[in-house]
């Protein structure tokens, strides 16, 4: 195995910038294929951030417009929710319902404290809301059933709206505000990271449907399923709901613009989907990109055989077996792309950890909202275990023709050669 070694030395000393160049397309080839498939987790993993408190178990229906003819009514029409399409969805779907809320928001509204007013949407909202949609509690409480029997003037506030209202947040609780005629104590306030949208307040739904004369429409119904834990049973589920929903709001149950249905375990499947096809877009890139490596290596190991063609003749004359030959010149194609790719791969993982210190999990705010675009856009050691992998295959394959022409010559021919 030394003398194979020494030899492959020989061989490249020979040319040493013809093998530099072509072992610098592999390592830029696997450099590309790392900080690709970091770039991905970064991307997935921000995904993951902001969606990952959201529990899969919840379902929110919407109002739409009905786009197909049905028991001579045109299209066109819009559809209308109401406070018993609540309760029909725990009565009529008991089996696969836990809980059903709903929610009312009034938009545009000013509150008014003694630091300074805001001017932004309150929702009216169910005890439960939070089962939805996670918000951290940092001083007091959320609306509970007391305050939605009641139809209390209670109202939660975002931390960012108490501290202007009342210049700290952890003195607006037990304290009130206006809210043009309205007089509402704030019973909590709320944190969060603001991915989603601007700062809301909440009421009981109960409080803004009585004071704001709603009677029983709904802006959107919230439910929290149970023992739907299979795409099918979702799709069935989903199914049997816009079924029930038409009988009632006369429209057909293939029209799927009627009402708006989002299932978060549904969306959680098809980004699962996504993510994977983003990943396999990712390494089919990074593989075309070594690929022009793979070639360059190819090409150079041709060439290092027709350079030999003579010595291997008078090897083969002296009785060298061909599977020496062809272990030779793989072996060399083995060594010089590891060797590059292993340096680009190092580069690659450099890079994605100057990523993750730089960018990765900052926040960029567009105004109504901030998002986090990378979270630690780095390759585990899996991945790297992979890519090792796909350099010892590639200069396997880049080693292999240039071998099995070396052994296809005759060593009376090698032997003529000048």
């Amino acid at each position: 195995m030394l003398e194979d070694f020494q030899e492959i030395y020989y061989s490249v000393s020979r040319n040493k910038f013809r093998t530099v160049l072509t072992g610098f397309s592999i390592a830029w080839g696997i450099f590309m294929l790392i900080v690709l498939l970091g770039a991905g987790n970064g991307l997935i993993n921000a995904f993951k951030a902001m969606s990952g408190n959201l529990p899969l178990n919840s379902v929110r229906i919407y109002p739409g417009f009905a786009s197909m003819e049905y028991n001579g009514l045109n299209p066109g029409r819009g559809t209308r929710l109401n406070t018993a399409d609540i309760q029909m969805s725990e009565r009529s779907f008991a089996s696969n319902v836990s809980s059903a809320g709903a929610q009312l928001t009034l938009s545009s509204v000013i509150l008014t404290g003694p630091k300074g007013y805001v001017s932004l949407n309150i929702n009216g909202v169910y005890p439960d809301y939070t089962r939805f949609q996670p918000m951290a509690m940092v001083y007091g409480r959320f609306i509970n059933l007391p305050d939605m029997e009641g139809k209390r003037k209670s109202i939660v506030l975002h931390s960012k709206t108490a501290d202007v209202l009342y210049g700290k947040a952890a003195d607006a609780v037990g304290q009130t505000l206006r809210c043009g005629s309205m007089v509402y104590e704030v019973v909590g306030v709320y944190s969060d990271d603001n991915s989603i949208g601007s700062p809301n307040a909440y009421i009981p739904f109960s409080t803004l449907q009585l004071i704001y004369q709603k009677g029983d429409r709904v802006d959107n119904i919230t439910i929290s399923t149970k023992g739907l834990d299979s795409e099918k049973a979702n799709n069935d589920f989903e199914a049997s709901y816009r079924k029930a929903m038409g009988r009632k709001h006369s429209f057909h149950s293939d029209d799927l613009s009627a009402i708006w249905i989002n299932n978060r375990f549904l969306n959680n499947i098809q980004m699962q989907k996504a993510q994977n096809m983003l990943v396999t877009a990712l390494w089919v890139v990074g593989i075309l990109t070594l690929l022009s490596g793979i070639a360059g290596i190819s090409n150079i190991m041709f060439i290092t055989v027709k350079e030999r063609t003579r010595e291997l003749g008078i090897r083969r004359a002296l009785g060298a077996k061909p599977f020496s030959i062809i272990k030779q010149i793989i072996l060399e194609s083995i060594v010089i792309t590891s060797i590059f790719g292993y340096v680009g791969m190092v580069a690659g993982i450099v890079f994605t950890e100057w990523m993750n210190v730089s960018i990765g999990g900052k926040s960029v705010n567009v105004g109504v909202f901030s998002a986090k675009i990378f979270v630690d856009p780095t390759v585990d050691i899996n991945v790297a275990f992979q890519a090792m992998m796909v350099l010892v295959i590639a200069g396997t394959l880049a080693g292999l023709l240039p071998a099995r022409k070396a052994v296809s010559i005759s060593p009376i021919e090698a032997l003529r050669t000048e």
